[in-house]
C-alpha cells in the first residue's frame, strides 16, 4: 500500500534539503536565476566574456522559461500535488533523482555547442519525468483539482522538446517558445486567482476587516476561458488581428479580475501584496502583448515579453517561494527586511527592462541595472532564505 504524504514526510531521515521537494528546487532555481542571468548579460554584452561561453538569446530563453521556471513549478506542485492526492513522494530518492536531472539539464545547456541533441535529450528528461509523476498521483487520487496544473505541465514538457528543434524547424521551435510562455502565463492567472483572492480573505479575516475579495463567479471563468483562447491564438497566429484582440480582452480580464480582490486593504502586509503585483504583471503583459500586435509601431514585442517573464513569472514566483518556504519551515509568514528588499529588486528589474523597450538609446544601460536588480533579488533569496531551505523545520516555541 502507497504511503500517504504525511508518512513519507515522518519516516524520512535523510537531509533537509531531500524532505520536501519545494527545498532543492527553490533553492537551485534561485540560485540559477541569480547567476544565468550576469553570465547571459556578459555574453549578449560581450561576446565570450561570460566564462568564456557563447551563450545565445535562445539559452537565455531557454534557461528562464523551463529552466529557472520549471524548477519552480516542479517545487511548487510537490507541494500543491501532495495536497491535493495525499500521497506524492514528496521526500528523498525522488528528489535526488530529479534534482540530479535538473543539475545535468543546465550543464548540458551551457555545453550544448559541443553536445548538440545529446544537451536537448538530457535537457528534456527533467520535465518529462515530473510529468509522468505527476499522471501516476493524478490518476491515484480521488479528486481532479489538480488536473489542470497537471495537463498544462505536460504540454510544458512538450514543449521543452519543440524548442529544442529550433535549429532544425524554426517555426516549430518558435511556436513551442510562445507555446511556453502562454502555458505559463495560464498557469499563473489559474494558480494566482487561487492563491490572491484565498490569502487575501484570509488576511483581512485575521485582521477582522469587512470587505473581503469578491467570490468566484462568471467573470472569473470568462477572464481564464478568454486567457487560454488568446494564448493558444497567439502561440499558432502570433501576427493574427485576431489573437491582438483576444489578448488584449484578457489581460483587461485578468485586470478587472485583480481590481475585485481588494488588494489595497492588504498594503500593509507585502507578502500578501506582491502576490497582487505578480498577478497585475500578468494582465498587464497580456494587454501589452495585445497591443503590440495591433499597434506594433508603438508596443515593442520585447515590452509584453518582458512583462509576462520578468514581471509575472519573477515576482509571482519569488511571492510564491518566500511564502511557502516560511510557512513550511515552521517560520513566522511575514516579511522581513531581506523579503521586502527582494520584492522591491524584483519589480525593479521587471520595470527597468519594461522601459528599455521603449527607449532604444538607454537600452543597454538599462538592460544590464535589470540584469543588476534581477540578481541581487535571487541573490538575497538565497543568502536569506537558503538557511531554512537546508535545515530542519523550525520547533515552534
Amino acid at each position: 500500500m502507497a504511503k500517504t504524504t504525511a508518512q513519507i514526510l515522518r519516516d524520512y531521515r535523510g537531509p533537509a534539503l531531500f524532505s520536501f521537494g519545494f527545498r532543492p528546487f527553490f533553492l537551485l532555481a534561485a540560485l540559477w536565476a541569480a547567476v544565468a542571468m550576469p553570465l547571459w548579460i556578459l555574453s549578449f554584452l560581450k561576446p565570450g566574456a561570460g566564462l568564456g561561453l557563447v551563450l545565445t538569446t535562445d539559452w537565455h530563453v531557454h534557461e528562464m522559461l523551463f529552466g529557472y521556471t520549471g524548477a519552480v513549478i516542479v517545487g511548487y506542485m510537490t507541494v500543491a500535488g501532495a495536497n491535493w492526492t495525499g500521497h506524492y513522494p514528496v521526500a528523498g530518492r525522488p528528489l535526488v533523482l530529479l534534482a540530479v536531472l535538473w543539475l545535468a539539464g543546465r550543464a548540458a545547456m551551457l555545453a550544448y555547442g559541443v553536445l548538440g541533441p545529446i544537451a536537448a535529450a538530457i535537457d528534456a528528461t527533467f520535465l518529462l519525468l515530473f510529468a509522468l509523476a505527476l499522471w501516476r498521483e493524478q490518476l491515484a487520487a480521488s479528486t481532479w483539482r489538480g488536473l489542470p496544473p497537471t495537463v498544462i505541465i505536460s504540454l510544458l514538457a512538450l514543449a521543452n522538446i519543440g524548442f529544442h528543434t529550433k535549429a532544425i524547424l524554426p517555426d516549430l521551435g518558435a511556436a513551442a517558445e510562445r507555446a511556453a510562455i502562454g502555458l505559463i502565463t495560464f498557469l499563473i492567472a489559474l494558480i494566482g486567482g487561487r492563491l490572491v483572492p484565498s490569502f487575501t480573505r484570509n488576511w483581512i479575516a485575521r485582521h477582522k476587516l469587512t470587505a473581503e475579495p469578491a467570490p468566484y463567479g462568471p467573470l472569473d471563468t470568462g477572464a481564464l476561458a478568454v486567457t487560454g483562447a488568446a494564448t493558444l491564438a497567439w502561440t499558432l497566429l502570433p501576427f493574427s488581428t485576431l489573437s491582438g484582440a483576444l489578448l488584449t480582452i484578457a489581460g483587461l480580464g485578468l485586470l478587472i479580475r485583480l481590481s475585485r480582490w481588494r488588494g489595497w486593504s492588504v498594503r500593509g502586509e507585502a507578502m500578501v501584496l506582491v502576490l497582487h503585483l505578480g498577478y497585475f504583471w500578468c494582465g498587464l503583459g497580456l494587454l501589452l502583448l495585445g497591443a503590440s500586435i495591433l499597434a506594433p509601431a508603438e508596443v515593442p514585442t520585447s515590452a509584453a515579453i518582458h512583462a509576462l517573464t520578468a514581471g509575472a513569472v519573477g515576482v509571482m514566483t519569488l511571492a510564491v517561494m518566500t511564502r511557502t518556504s516560511r510557512s513550511h519551515t515552521g517560520r513566522v509568514r511575514q516579511a522581513d527586511g531581506a523579503t521586502l528588499w527582494i520584492y522591491i529588486l524584483a519589480n525593479a528589474a521587471a520595470a527597468l527592462r519594461l522601459v528599455a523597450a521603449f527607449a532604444p538609446s538607454l537600452y543597454s544601460g538599462l538592460l544590464v541595472a535589470a540584469a543588476i536588480c534581477w540578481s541581487l533579488a535571487f541573490g538575497l533569496f538565497v543568502l536569506s532564505y537558503g538557511p531554512m531551505l537546508l535545515r530542519p523545520r523550525a520547533r515552534k516555541a
